[in-house]
């Protein structure tokens, strides 16, 4: 059953006015004000060594220390008619920047629409060694209720949660190269968790039961990442005159964004990276809260390739009125519990400064940033193309790479963009030159 997200929850104004103008440190301060963080909570952003070498040493095997990102914060958004305030973990320029002037133009035509269906994962059993696979396919499905039962008794705190074993669906793969193959599906309401460990856990408890009823092998037991029972909606809908620019006209720049999606529908190679430029929305918001970004990336390229043919995850039209509507439709198996977004002094401040109450809200705020992020490259792409912002932007990491410091770095950065010359060496020649001068 699909939900509109409209939870309560303390009002945030996510238009905080000349925010990339500021120090880190005023915007952590501005960032805390704005949304409540305790000086704890801040202080886990704002110093070093939020996640301790012993921590680190728990979550996975042979540590030997810490890999920081950047973590920015993505302004501008209105999501439900809700403010908000979104966490981003990402190395590479021009993504925050980019995702929050597309949240203000959204903005100012009331923002991104969003909504989910119930957090259903699937978890998948192999059985091998039929000699009637349909025959084995049917005794499956008259135990329907035996298997449910079976599934739920391994985890009553789910089903106390109002999870638990839903369904099951059953496959038959007649001719595979390893004999004929039926493959169960256990389907999963995990709640506000990711889901993994759940299903997993319940696959192996039928898996018996299972052998008993056919008469196969048990093979693989595991959940899929095609979490196609499991989608999160965002919709944005951007008057002409919203995308005027001083170069080109609004209808310019909405046939330019049509133009480039549709080859992003009918040609793979330019699909993967279209795709690509929604998961730069999507991933980072993610990484932020702690949650498999591994398992996010699966389930987005296998949903566009459902159908046989690799294609665009977003779609993009005009609407009666002649403004241009967006659409992303995409499965997003986030958790609130579990794993690092529960180990991670980080995440879980992110998650905090997010003010989500559910794994589903979690789920339509990062569409609705990919949404803003793929709405943001097919504008630059549409327009001046997708070096100039980017690369004005990159000139900053490669002012740092030619050893600028300090106030250098913004001097160095400014003269390259200006030039649009952003190379190393160029920056090593600028940097010398100041220093000469100085």
């Amino acid at each position: 059953m699909a939900r509109q997200s409209n939870d309560e929850g303390p009002q945030v104004n996510s238009r905080l006015n000349g925010y990339r103008n500021k120090t880190p440190r005023e915007r952590l301060n501005l960032l805390a004000g704005a949304v409540g963080l305790s000086s704890e909570a801040a202080a886990v952003l704002g110093e070093a060594g939020a996640l301790d070498l012993a921590t680190a040493n728990g979550m996975i095997e042979n540590v030997v220390g810490r890999f920081e990102l950047p973590l920015g914060i993505a302004t501008n958004f209105t999501i439900n008619g809700r403010d908000r305030l979104v966490p981003m973990a990402v190395e590479e320029p021009s993504v925050v920047a980019a995702a929050s002037y597309m949240a203000r133009i959204a903005r100012d035509n009331g923002g991104f629409e969003t909504s989910s269906s119930a957090p259903v994962m699937r978890a998948q059993v192999q059985l091998l060694n039929l000699s009637d696979p349909y025959g084995a396919r049917l005794r499956l499905l008259a135990a329907r209720e035996e298997i449910v039962a079976i599934a739920n008794s391994r985890d009553e705190f789910l089903v106390r949660l109002g999870g638990g074993c839903r369904d099951i669906e059953v496959q038959v793969f007649p001719s595979s190269a390893r004999g004929p193959m039926v493959v169960l599906h256990l389907l999963v309401d995990v709640r506000d968790a990711m889901g993994a460990n759940a299903v997993n856990t319940m696959a192996e408890a039928v898996a018996p039961k299972l052998e008993e009823l056919t008469g196969g092998t048990v093979r693989l037991r595991i959940l899929s990442n095609l979490a196609d029972q499991r989608l999160a909606r965002a919709r944005v809908r951007i008057a002409e005159s919203s995308l005027r620019t001083d170069e080109f006209s609004g209808r310019r720049m909405i046939d330019g964004i049509l133009d480039a999606h549709e080859l992003a529908v009918i040609d793979p190679y330019r699909a993967a990276t279209h795709n690509k430029g929604i998961m730069n929305g999507v991933d980072p918001v993610i990484v932020a809260t702690g949650n498999d970004w591994r398992a996010i990336e699966a389930g987005a390229h296998a949903y566009a390739a459902r159908n046989g043919r690799y294609t665009s995850l977003s779609t993009w039209e005009i609407d009666r009125d002649g403004c241009l509507v967006g659409t992303l439709e995409m499965p997003m198996a986030v958790g609130l519990v579990g794993g690092a977004t529960r180990t991670h002094p980080a995440a879980q401040v992110a998650l905090q400064i997010l003010g989500i109450q559910s794994a589903q809200e979690l789920a339509e705020i990062t569409v609705a940033v990919g949404l803003a992020q793929n709405m943001a490259a097919l504008r630059a792409l549409a327009s001046e193309g997708i070096q100039r912002g980017h690369m004005t932007l990159h000139a900053r990491n490669i002012a740092i790479v030619a050893g600028a410091v300090g106030s250098e770095i913004e001097i160095v950065a400014g003269k390259l963009a200006e030039a649009h010359d952003v190379r190393t060496d160029r920056a090593r020649e600028i940097l010398r030159e100041m220093r000469r001068e100085a």
